[in-house]
């Protein structure tokens, strides 16, 4: 399992997106605008196109589950 964070930027700090597993450390930190390279880099590759659709559905500052097999 790990929880997916989206984080809304200012004007001058682009909007992130933190990946934190089940203890709550982060796993991956990547501009929004980045998601495929971010988890590719990440070695999230493997479940990248549900992450992506997660990331693009939630709303900024909200912690979301994503559970998956490794």
């Amino acid at each position: 399992m790990i929880y997916i964070l989206k984080i809304k930027g200012t004007d001058k700090i682009p909007d992130f997106v933190q990946i934190r597993d089940e203890n709550m450390s982060l796993k991956a930190y990547f501009r929004l605008d980045q998601q495929e390279r971010g988890l590719m880099k990440n070695k999230l590759e493997k479940h990248k196109n549900e992450i992506m659709e997660l990331i693009n559905k939630i709303p900024y500052g909200k912690i979301h589950t994503f559970n998956y097999n490794g």
